[in-house]
């Protein structure tokens, strides 16, 4: 959520960054009527204070015996409109929370303004591979292979499902493995989160109420939401309510996390027909990584999270560049993501494996997180930033397309043999 004062303050700041973010906003009616809530507020305040005073004054004119029924009778007037004061408060303050709740983030200077046009890639590890023989698709890989079930994936939970199967489900186990054996090298502290949670875990993230349609929804037709719960999209919305409503000592900071989960997306629409696989999914695999920060170190922690994305995509030794993300690629709220992108040969071009983000104090305000100034005792928000660490449903496609060979075998890279017991290859079944 950005914050009001910054909208007061310097309306054209915020126009500026939000029309780079493609939000065309007319800020004119939110400030009018900002200047009619704090009017209202004077108001009430004032006519409280007198009728405080004049509630004060009736004992006193009691024991002297004076009439009160005139006074009474001022003071029911004042109390019915204080009343329809705050009932008009109340509408202007929700008002204001619904227009707040639908702005995106403003974008951090220096990100380029537009859409994934303007993305830009900022470097590149290794080389494409080439082959001296026709290359397959990752899903007749997979298939001659036999560790990927797409038929009876789909049998059990529909379109967009798949299976892992004998050496599939130890080379993903594999994967997880090597990902958070990294993450436990880096000192993080893991955490297992639970699959369902509740609607404000989607607010404070900034995925409601604008984006609510993007989850798979516990329906409950009598709140106010039409759900009260849903299933995790990714563990970043987890991870970033952890600390809801709380204040974190200076100490503590930075918190550096990172966690396993499966994650469930509806992904609505059609898929393209380079899609086809594992590329897309109502359910995927993935560790994620987290980190509470101070403003001050927020950009550091950025670039470490982006420097550990990259380095265990070179553990693999896979292809795959790091692009920023122009304004309006990036979702709404995230301030500047940098995409760590594999090669797929078979797309001939880059998809996401890890998006590194930086949320700055915007999802901590929604979430009302906070840390205290130990200099001036102040309370202010503390920065959220995020990363795939990684994404693994991308990771085994790219895997076997990069590093298959003629007989349609596929090389085990060197890190993930230790988890599979020094198994070097995947061979076709017979």
């Amino acid at each position: 959520m950005l914050d009001i004062n910054l909208i007061r303050n310097d309306p054209d700041k915020v126009r500026e960054g939000l029309a780079r973010k493609g939000c065309d906003v007319d800020l004119g009616a939110f400030l009018l009527e900002d200047r009619r809530r704090r009017e209202l507020i004077q108001s009430g305040e004032t006519l409280k204070a007198e009728r405080n005073r004049a509630s004060g004054q009736i004992p006193t004119l009691r024991r002297e015996g004076i009439d009160t029924s005139a006074l009474l009778a001022d003071m029911k007037k004042i109390s019915e409109r204080i009343k329809a004061i705050d009932e008009e408060l109340a509408a202007v303050e929700k008002s204001q929370q619904v227009f707040l709740d639908g702005l995106p983030n403003l974008p951090a200077d220096g990100v380029p303004a537009g859409g994934k046009e303007n993305n830009q890639v900022v470097s590149t590890f290794g080389e494409r591979p080439s082959f001296s023989f026709e290359p397959r698709h990752h899903v007749e890989l997979v298939e001659r292979l036999g560790i990927i079930d797409y038929v009876r994936g789909a049998k059990l939970g529909g379109n967009g499902y798949w299976l892992y199967r004998g050496d599939g489900a130890r080379l993903e186990r594999a994967l997880l493995s090597y990902l958070m054996a990294e993450h436990h090298k880096d000192g993080d502290e893991m955490i297992l989160p639970q699959h369902i949670l509740t609607w404000d875990c989607g607010y404070t993230a900034g995925q409601f109420p604008k984006f609510a349609e993007d989850v798979f929804q516990i329906r409950d037709e009598e709140s106010e939401q039409g759900f009260t719960r849903f299933l995790l999209p990714t563990s970043e919305t987890a991870l970033v309510n952890l600390y809801r409503d709380e204040v974190i000592e200076v100490a503590q900071l930075p918190v550096k996390l990172y966690a396993y989960s499966p994650c469930y997306r509806r992904e609505a629409g059609s898929y393209r027909a380079d899609e086809r696989g594992m590329i897309r999914g109502h359910q995927f695999n993935k560790i994620e990584m987290f980190q509470y920060t101070l403003p001050q170190d927020s950009d550091r922690a950025f670039q470490e999270l982006i420097g550990k994305a990259s380095a265990l995509m070179e553990g693999l030794g896979l292809h795959h560049r790091i692009s920023r993300l122009a304004a309006e690629d990036c979702s709404a709220s995230m301030r500047e993501t940098y995409d760590i992108e594999v090669w797929i040969p078979s797309m001939n071009g880059y998809k996401e494996v890890s998006s590194a983000s930086n949320a700055g104090d915007y999802q901590a305000r929604r979430g009302n997180i906070k840390y205290r100034d130990p200099l001036t005792g102040k309370l202010d928000f503390v920065h959220t930033l995020n990363a795939s660490g990684l994404a693994t449903s991308r990771i085994l496609p790219a895997l076997v397309e990069q590093f298959q060979l003629a007989d349609g075998s596929v090389v085990i890279p060197e890190v993930l043999r230790p988890y599979l017991g020094g198994q070097e290859k995947l061979t076709p079944k017979q």
